[in-house]
C-alpha cells in the first residue's frame, strides 16, 4: 500500500482517487522523473540528461520521495547507486503515454516555443530513440550535429554509431563524420517530435550532408518521439531562418 505522509500534509484533503494521485504525482519534476525511469535510465547522471534544467539537490529529494511512497527502489550496482520502478513505478506507464498522446493532440502548438527548446534535452532523446528502436548498422558510423540559432557551446553533438550502441558525444570524437546534419534547433525538435514530415523538414532548412548511402539511412536510424504517432491537425510549416 503506498503512503507517503510528507506529501498528504498539503493535500487536497479530498476523498477522490485522483486526488491522492495528485498529491503525489503532480509535484513539479516528479512525474518528469517517473518518465525518464520508464524510458531506461536508472543511474542518476542519465536522469540528469533527460531533465537537464532539474538541480541534483533537487533530483535527489524527488527520488527520496519516490522510494519512500514506494514507486521507486535504490540499488548498489558495483557500488554505484541505480534507481528502478517497482510494480507501482512500472504501472504509471498508461499514464504518462496517455498524458504525452493527450499533449500532441492538443498542446502541440506550445511545444516548439522558444521557452521549451533545449539542445541538450534534444540530442539526447535522440540518442535514446535510436539505441532503443533503430536497425542496428554494421560497422563504426559517426553522424555530427550542427545546429542553429542556439549558443555558439550547444551547437555541435555527435552521434557514434558503434556494435549497436549510440553514444552521444559533447566533444568532437576526432572522427570523420559519415553524415553531418544541419538544422536550426526548432526544426530538428519538431522534426523528432512528428510535427513536421522529413520532406517539410528538408524544405523548411534540414541539411543532410554525405555520401548518398548515409543520407539514404537517415530515417532508418533518426526514430522519432514515442508520441508522435498522435492525431494532428495540418500545421503550416514556416521556413526557418
Amino acid at each position: 500500500m503506498l503512503d507517503c505522509p510528507m506529501v498528504r500534509a498539503q493535500g487536497y484533503r479530498q476523498f477522490c482517487p485522483v486526488a491522492l494521485a495528485a498529491e503525489l504525482l503532480a509535484e513539479r519534476w516528479t512525474l518528469l522523473v517517473v518518465r525518464e525511469l520508464l524510458c531506461g535510465s536508472t543511474r542518476f547522471g542519465e536522469l540528469q540528461k533527460g531533465l537537464p534544467r532539474i538541480s541534483p539537490a533537487l533530483l535527489d529529494e524527488r527520488l527520496k520521495k519516490l522510494q519512500f511512497a514506494g514507486i521507486v527502489e535504490r540499488h548498489q550496482d558495483d557500488g554505484r547507486p541505480s534507481y528502478v520502478l517497482t510494480t507501482a513505478g512500472r504501472e504509471l506507464f498508461p499514464v504518462i503515454e496517455a498524458m504525452g498522446l493527450w499533449s500532441q493532440a492538443w498542446l502541440r502548438h506550445d511545444m516548439a516555443a522558444d521557452r521549451n527548446l533545449d539542445p541538450d534535452l534534444l540530442m539526447w532523446d535522440i540518442r535514446r530513440t535510436a539505441a532503443k528502436d533503430a536497425p542496428r548498422m554494421a560497422g563504426r558510423h559517426v553522424v555530427a550535429f550542427a545546429l542553429s540559432g542556439v549558443p555558439a557551446r550547444k551547437r555541435s553533438y555527435w552521434l557514434v554509431f558503434d556494435s549497436g550502441a549510440v553514444d552521444l558525444c559533447y566533444r568532437d570524437p576526432g572522427e570523420d563524420a559519415d553524415l553531418r546534419v544541419a538544422a536550426p534547433l526548432r526544426l530538428l525538435t519538431r522534426l523528432w517530435l512528428g510535427h513536421v514530415s522529413l520532406d517539410e523538414a528538408l524544405r523548411a532548412g534540414l541539411h543532410l550532408d554525405g555520401p548518398r548511402a548515409a543520407v539514404a539511412a537517415f530515417p532508418r536510424w533518426f526514430v522519432l518521439s514515442p508520441f508522435a504517432r498522435a492525431d494532428r491537425a495540418a500545421i503550416p510549416v514556416p521556413a526557418e531562418e
